[in-house]
């Protein structure tokens, strides 16, 4: 079963195809982008060990040639080095701004080679082929690039929409438990943050969803993509409702630049701590019950997930220098820093009207 979500962008439209064995139809979608019969492909080396070779013998049964580069593995590669190394890489094979790029992996791939081809000649047309479940729900839809600085996440990148989005549903199945659920975290911010029809759903099935079922696997990526394809068509570089799509994120990129962008946290990890703590700060606020917290908590801790600081392994900085952190943020907008809170479960907003000192409250607490 093949699912697809359209993202009307104009001449920029492009596809998002969702379901099982769609690595190996890949040529029947790419295909018809190609102006050569040939690919570049740029993969990690994690991914490159396992299903590399499968991907190439498709595009070659097709009479696709195929060229690629595997990068390390980890969130250090949104980095200076390996994305020069990647453009390098891309101008030593002659690649051409009607070529085919194919983003192979994660969110740090794809987030560094849409980057890479949002640069290349100013511009050349890309293919995500996401690995992960938060690469298919989240960084694979919507255009956001960029690679990491040491002053924060995300803080040096580009607006590139792919040309087509693969997502094969079926590679989840190899992902270790703690990614998969680190992927659902970006699953349940978009109930959190415009559907409380889609969480009351995951409440339901996420547990089934997490053990394997692929039809719920491709339900939830398919809601997941649909939501976020819509917020971009509206707000395609983050002026007003894309914005929503960072609940969370405000606490968990703090989180993340603590713990060096290290395994100690991976993303959806602080995403599902940061939307935990982003309800109990609107609570705190008076904005919702006191039950929506209590609920969003219930649900993470019953999929065994983080959502408190003090989940996360090793020592963190003080609450001020978390504060600090989160002035890095790219939501910070004229000196102030932005929240998305929530009025309830799917009814999140932005506001720069937040009192720090309750912001460290909930951050000493969680501790």
């Amino acid at each position: 079963m093949i699912e697809t979500v359209h993202v009307p962008l104009g001449d920029r439209a492009y596809d998002i195809q969702i379901g099982q064995d769609v690595v190996a139809r890949a040529p029947e979608w790419i295909t018809p982008l190609l102006t050569q019969s040939r690919v570049a492909i740029v993969t990690d080396e994690t991914v490159a060990d396992q299903y590399l070779a499968r991907l190439c013998a498709v595009f070659n049964d097709a009479g696709i040639q195929t060229v690629s580069l595997a990068l390390p593995a980890g969130e250090a590669t949104k980095s200076w080095p390996q994305f020069s190394r990647t453009v390098e890489w891309l101008l030593d094979q002659k690649v051409e701004r009607n070529d085919i790029v194919i983003a192979f992996g994660g969110g740090v791939i794809g987030d560094l080679v849409g980057f890479a081809a949002a640069v290349l000649r100013r511009g050349v047309r890309f293919v995500q082929m996401p690995t992960t479940l938060l690469a298919q729900v989240d960084s694979s839809v919507g255009g956001k690039t960029g690679i990491n600085a040491p002053h924060g996440k995300n803080l040096i990148g580009a607006f590139h929409q792919p040309s087509l989005v693969l997502a094969d549903v079926g590679i989840l199945d190899t992902l270790p438990k703690r990614a998969f659920l680190a992927g659902y975290g970006e699953v349940v911010k978009y109930g959190l943050l415009g559907d409380a029809a889609f969480f009351e759903w995951l409440e339901e099935n996420a547990p089934a969803m997490a053990e394997g079922d692929i039809n719920l696997r491709i339900a939830a990526v398919k809601r997941s993509c649909q939501m976020k394809a819509d917020i971009v068509v509206r707000d395609e570089t983050e002026l007003r409702d894309r914005a929503l799509l960072n609940l969370g994120h405000t606490f968990c990129h703090a989180l993340e630049a603590a713990t060096g962008y290290s395994d100690r946290l991976l993303h959806g990890e602080g995403v599902a701590v940061g939307c935990a703590l982003a309800f109990d700060l609107s609570a705190r606020m008076g904005l919702c019950s006191q039950e929506d917290p209590s609920r969003v908590r219930a649900h993470l801790r019953a999929l065994g997930m983080k959502i408190d600081l003090r989940d996360i392994e090793g020592e963190l900085p003080s609450t001020d220098d978390l504060i600090d952190l989160m002035s890095q943020d790219k939501k910070v907008l004229d000196g102030q820093l932005r929240f998305v809170l929530a009025r309830g479960i799917g009814k999140a907003f932005v506001t720069p009207n937040v009192d720090t000192d309750l912001v460290k409250a909930v951050l000493n607490d969680a501790r």
